[in-house]
C-alpha cells in the first residue's frame, strides 16, 4: 500500500447523477484507507480540453504518489484504451484520448511511462460499456493504491494520443497567447504564465507591461480589487496559478464580454 493513499477525481459528471458516488464507493470498497479528493466534477461535457488543462495546472498540489483519475471520456466503450501514466511523482489514470497530453509534456524523465491497462481483473465485471469510469478506472486507481506493481497492470505502450497544444509563443519583446479555460466567475485564464514572461525579462515584478485583448490595452494589476482604480471593464491579473487571467471585478468577464476559450492574447514588454 502506498505510504499515504491519496486518489484525485475531475470528471465532467456533474452532481446530479450517482455517478461520482459510485466511482468512490468503488474505490473505498477495494482500499478502505484511501482519501478521496475531489478536483472538478464540472468540466465542460466531453471537453477533453478542458480537462487536459485543469489536471495540469492543479496536479502538482498533491503530494508525491497522488494518484489523479481523470474521466472525460466522450469514446467510452469505444476502441480507445485505458491508460496509466507514470511520472516520476504522480500516477494518472484515464482514457487515451489525449487528455494527458499536458503531462507528457511536462513529466517527461527517466520515470516516465505510459502503460495500456489490460488486466482485467483489477477491472468491475462490466454489464455494459457506458461506466468505466466506475468499471474500470476507479478500481485500477483503489488497486495501485494498495501497492499493485504498476507493470501487473498492462502493457507499456508509446503510441498514446495527443491534442493539439495550445502554447504561447515569443517574437520579441510580446508574448502572443490564448485563453485556455473559464472558472465558475466567469475569470479567463490564459497559457501566457510566469515561467513565458520571465523569458522576455527574468525581473518579473519589476517589469512594466501591456496586455491587450481584443484590440483593447487591458490595465495589468496585483490583484481584484486593485482594477477598481481603473474604473469599470476587463482587466488583467497574474493569478495563483501564475497564468494571465482576464477578469472584470465582481462582474462574469466571460459572460459579459463575450470572452471564449481560444480568443487570442497579447502582452508585450514595455
Amino acid at each position: 500500500m502506498l505510504a499515504k493513499p491519496i486518489i484525485t477525481l475531475t470528471t465532467d459528471f456533474g452532481l446530479k447523477d450517482p455517478f461520482v458516488g459510485l466511482v468512490k464507493g468503488v474505490i473505498l470498497s477495494i482500499n478502505p484507507e484511501a482519501e478521496i479528493i475531489d478536483i472538478t466534477h464540472n468540466i465542460s461535457q466531453h471537453n477533453i480540453f478542458e480537462a487536459s488543462q485543469i489536471i495540469s495546472m492543479s496536479c502538482r498540489y498533491f503530494p508525491p504518489t497522488t494518484i489523479h483519475v481523470v474521466v472525460v471520456d466522450p469514446g467510452v466503450g469505444g476502441g480507445r484504451r485505458p491508460l496509466l501514466v507514470i511520472t516520476e511523482d504522480y500516477y494518472f489514470i484515464g482514457p487515451d484520448n489525449g487528455l494527458f497530453t499536458p503531462i507528457y509534456e511536462e513529466f517527461q524523465s527517466s520515470f516516465f511511462k505510459v502503460m495500456h491497462l489490460t488486466a482485467s481483473h483489477y477491472f468491475l465485471p462490466m454489464n455494459g460499456s457506458t461506466f468505466h469510469g466506475r468499471d474500470v478506472f476507479a478500481p485500477a486507481a483503489a488497486w495501485l493504491s494498495k501497492g499493485i506493481d504498476v507493470f501487473k497492470f498492462g502493457e507499456q505502450i508509446t503510441d498514446y494520443v495527443t491534442i493539439p497544444s495550445i502554447k504561447a509563443t515569443i517574437k520579441g519583446d510580446i508574448v502572443n497567447g490564448n485563453v485556455i479555460s473559464i472558472d465558475i466567475f466567469g475569470n479567463a485564464v490564459t497559457n501566457i504564465t510566469t515561467k513565458i514572461l520571465a523569458k522576455l525579462t527574468p525581473d518579473i515584478e519589476k517589469s512594466r507591461y501591456r496586455v491587450k485583448y481584443k484590440g483593447a490595452e487591458l490595465p495589468l494589476v496585483n490583484y481584484y480589487a486593485d482594477s477598481s482604480a481603473f474604473g469599470n471593464g476587463l482587466s488583467a491579473v497574474i493569478n495563483s496559478f501564475g497564468h494571465l487571467e482576464i477578469f472584470f471585478y465582481k462582474e462574469n468577464a466571460a459572460s459579459k464580454y463575450n470572452v471564449n476559450i481560444g480568443d487570442s492574447v497579447e502582452v508585450a514588454l514595455i
